[in-house]
């Protein structure tokens, strides 16, 4: 009997040993499936993470160059214009100053100041200065034409503030109704 006890308790040993050799072998796949199924699910989200990280540089990157070619167009707009204009300052300064002391244009140009000041309202008595300086080339044309300039409106003379060109304004320097000050000079 001895042995059929022995028999007995190994065998419910040997049972109970598979049997916890079962569970604990059921319990480690369920931990290692739980253990994966958080690392898919961690590696998926890390993925997702990347995915927006990697859109949102590329969406910011778009942008930035978009700005950047807009500025860079802006400035190169801005140079084009400012060396139009120094081009233009540059052919034309010559031409102005010829001008501003040609004797003929400048009597035109008064008529014309005079013509557009007293437009639409009184007439205002106008005083142009003249360079002092040129005033023996610009007397005989003025002489000529005094009483032109004089129904115009227009009374001439010379100072030496007045280096090159001319100064418009009034007489007597008061304006009535929707007149302002007013000065035209050519350097």
């Amino acid at each position: 009997m001895e042995n059929k006890l022995k028999e007995l308790t190994d065998r419910l040993y040997g049972e109970g040993l598979e049997k916890g050799r079962v569970e604990a072998d059921r319990l480690v796949a369920e931990a290692k499936e739980k253990a994966a199924k958080i690392l898919a699910d961690a590696a998926a989200e890390a993925e997702q993470i990347v995915k927006k990280a990697e859109a949102k540089a590329a969406d910011t990157e778009k942008n930035s160059m978009t700005e950047i070619q807009l500025a860079g167009r802006q400035a190169v707009a801005k140079i084009k214009n400012e060396l139009a204009g120094v081009i233009i300052a540059k052919t034309s300064t010559e031409a102005v100053k010829a001008a501003a002391v040609d004797a003929e244009f400048v009597k035109k140009m008064l008529l014309e100041v005079a013509k557009n000041w007293n437009g639409a309202a009184e007439q205002v008595s106008l005083k142009a200065l003249l360079p002092a300086a040129l005033e023996a080339e610009f007397a005989k044309a003025i002489e000529a034409s005094a009483n032109e300039l004089l129904a115009a409106g227009v009374e001439v003379g010379y100072s030496n503030d007045v280096k090159a060109g001319f100064k418009v304004g009034a007489k007597d320097g008061v304006y009535s109704g929707n007149y302002c000050s007013y000065l035209l000079v050519l350097h």
